[in-house]
């Protein structure tokens, strides 16, 4: 059978100086990508302003009665209406952003344009530009502090660029109430233990937006005949006979891990995004938006301890000619 995908890396990848490497090879176009993917974004980019405290004029509008906000009686006499001059709402706010390190990303199979990898950080420097010509503060779990700077995008490449050793799954407990997390991963190991380890989250009371970047054989699972598959994060191989007998049970197991996952994040308040590496990364973008756009308070679970698991949850092969993704037990 013909090969369908392949790591985009060598074996040596595993190494985390190598890895880092890669990574600092990768960055300088994939920022440039990045920022050519906001500029078809940006004219439907309107930050995420209200009214309320703040130094800053906004706009006017028609006074109601019982209003709160001082008319402007210089405005109101150029015409028959009465107006009120609101301010522009202000508060410490800060947008994390995370993508995804480990192995599992680097996959790309020949439906795809991209890797899952080089898709995630695009998003990722993506949306660190449009929050930073927004003037939102952003941050990188265990790689920066919050910040403020309209080259944001250009800030977190270079840390990332220089970086080495990237956690798989960074420690977000520092993450505070009233803040955004976007998490853009594969989202391919067991169910529970993504949940497990975003608890944390719900617990402070922070909204968190998933983006999963899926490849589209990953979907489908078109293999047939003989077929190896290897686990990109242990090695381990499974070598099919009939590899075309695994696909109904491995394509109901892979929805399974899905929606169970987007039901979990819908039940605390937070959106859920799949983006596909064969289609264009500016659909997640206009999606994340619009959930962070929402005024919809910041959820979370007030007593802590995530959703209850139906059944044991797993992980799918994210399978491609000669390699598989985490397998789940």
């Amino acid at each position: 059978m013909a090969r369908i995908g392949e790591v985009q890396a060598p074996a040596a990848t595993r190494d985390a100086l190598a890895r880092g490497r890669l990574r600092a090879s990768l960055v300088p176009d994939l920022l440039v990508e990045a920022r050519r993917i906001v500029n078809t974004v940006i004219a439907g980019w309107h930050g995420r302003r209200k009214r309320g405290i703040g130094e800053n004029f906004w706009q006017f509008r028609p006074y109601v009665e019982g209003d709160s906000s001082r008319i402007d009686w210089r405005r109101s006499a150029r015409d028959d209406h009465t107006y009120v001059r609101d301010r522009e709402w202000e508060a410490a706010h800060t947008v994390w952003l995370w993508a995804d390190p480990s192995p599992s990303m680097l996959y790309k199979s020949t439906g795809a344009t991209v890797s899952k990898e080089s898709r995630g950080l695009v998003l990722a420097l993506a949306m660190a530009e449009l929050l930073s010509r927004s003037g939102e503060r952003i941050a990188w779990p265990g790689l920066t502090d919050p910040f403020t700077a309209r080259n944001g995008a250009e800030r977190i490449a270079a840390q990332l660029a220089h970086a080495s050793g990237l956690p798989a799954k960074p420690d977000l407990s520092g993450i505070r109430r009233f803040c955004d997390i976007i998490l853009i991963s594969d989202f391919l190991d067991p169910v529970e233990d993504t949940m497990a380890w975003l608890d944390v989250l719900a617990r402070h009371g922070v909204r968190a937006h998933l983006i999963e970047v899926a490849d589209p054989a990953e979907e489908t699972f078109p293999y047939a005949g003989r077929t190896e598959f290897t686990d990109p994060e242990t090695g381990e191989k499974l070598t099919a006979g009939r590899a075309e007998t695994l696909g109904d049970e491995y394509r109901l197991l892979y929805s399974a891990r899905r929606q169970e996952l987007a039901g979990w994040c819908k039940r605390l308040g937070w959106s859920f995004t799949v983006n596909h590496t064969d289609r264009l990364a500016s659909e997640a973008l206009v999606r994340i938006h619009m959930a962070m756009t929402v005024d919809g308070g910041h959820a979370g679970l007030a007593g802590g301890g995530h959703a209850g698991l139906a059944g044991g949850g797993h992980a799918g092969l994210a399978a491609g000619g000669g390699h598989a993704g985490r397998i789940g037990a």
